[in-house]
């Protein structure tokens, strides 16, 4: 995919998308479960569902093709952002909605674990979080699958809010700014508007069941079910039908062609290009390592130059259904006095995964 530049007027655009699209997303959500289907499809010509903000008909500058972004029912905030609810504790009342198996975001903020539930964010898509003087923000699309977080310091630590925008069938994220830009969640960066071309940093989490994560995080926090957003999460599931089923190759919208190499709805382990040593990124398909069986180790060395080239250490647990990328690292010494050394960290990244 080439990067372009172009002035183009978000609100207009997307109602020719929209009304290009039409037919063919009719059809796709036919092979969709659509009573369960948690989406409000807004017809051509129909103004957003009442109480929603229309979309910001600013000019602004892309650097994606612009016909591969399409609105994706409920209009700006109809999927609103969590931002610092309330949260329970394990074995407490308000995280009872939570089973052992259920999948959960997890991270550590300045010493603190906090699961983020795919059950949460399938209603919410964004939380922010700001635990002392750290300003993240925990994301996950429902319909690529993808979990990321991200450090909001690179915007002020401006909140993240859901645009009601695709990218590729993924998450557009816009910032809650003066000049807003949108940000495309598998690209990590502003793509649209006044930031186009800033990078968010990203924060490693981990991916994998709940019962795993309290294991190895008992003092965790969880959003808890009266979190203040008004959402029973005990009592919805998946909101999209059989969307992610592994075989199921249906689409909300069309893109390019997708790798028929592993099954179309398949979790990957994904290691960005950047993290990659450059040119194409890296996927290591739950499938296969599963085969590693409960407690499975690789290795293997990256290519490219820079600093993130050379030997890499993938772990992989079943039991959590829980897949880590490192790269090791060990203290470099210097002798100073023939009787004591001055250790210093050499560069660790643990990647996002």
């Amino acid at each position: 995919m080439s990067a372009r530049f172009r002035r183009t007027r978000i609100g207009e655009k997307l109602q020719l998308t929209d009304m290009d699209a039409v037919s063919g997303r009719t059809s796709i959500l036919r092979g969709l479960q659509t009573a369960a289907l948690g989406l409000v499809i807004v017809a051509c010509g129909e103004p957003p569902p009442s109480g929603l903000a229309p979309l910001d008909p600013t000019e602004v500058f892309c650097s994606i093709p612009e016909d591969q972004i399409s609105l994706g029912g409920p209009g700006k905030d109809g999927i609103p952002a969590l931002t610092d609810p309330v949260m329970a504790t394990v074995g407490s009342p308000g995280a009872s909605y939570l089973d052992p198996e259920e999948r959960v975001i997890g991270i550590v903020i300045e010493g603190q674990a906090f699961a983020v539930p795919h059950r949460v964010l399938w209603h919410h898509e964004i939380m922010n979080l700001n635990v002392g003087s750290t300003r993240l923000a925990v994301t996950y699309c429902p319909l690529t699958g993808s979990s990321l977080a991200f450090d909001r310091s690179i915007i002020d630590g401006a909140e993240i809010g859901v645009s009601g925008l695709l990218f590729q069938n993924n998450l557009m994220m816009y910032d809650r700014r003066t000049e807003e830009s949108f940000w495309p969640q598998m690209s990590r960066g502003a793509r649209c508007g006044a930031a186009t071309g800033t990078e968010l940093q990203m924060v490693p989490v981990v991916e994998m069941t709940w019962e795993g994560w309290t294991d190895l995080h008992p003092d965790t926090k969880v959003p808890a079910q009266d979190s203040g957003s008004g959402q029973n999460y005990a009592s919805y599931g998946y909101p999209y039908g059989n969307y992610e089923t592994l075989d199921n190759s249906s689409l909300l919208f069309a893109q390019p062609a997708i790798d028929p190499r592993r099954p179309p709805k398949e979790r990957v382990l994904g290691i960005p290009p950047r993290l990659a040593g450059g040119g194409e990124g890296i996927a290591f398909p739950f499938g296969e390592l599963n085969t590693l069986g409960n407690l499975g180790a690789a290795h293997g060395t990256i290519g490219g130059g820079g600093k993130y080239a050379g030997c890499r250490v993938l772990g992989w647990i079943t039991a959590g259904w829980d897949g880590v990328l490192y790269q090791p690292w060990r203290p470099r010494s210097k002798l100073r006095d023939q009787s004591r050394e001055d250790r210093r960290p050499g560069n660790r990244e643990h990647l996002d995964h």
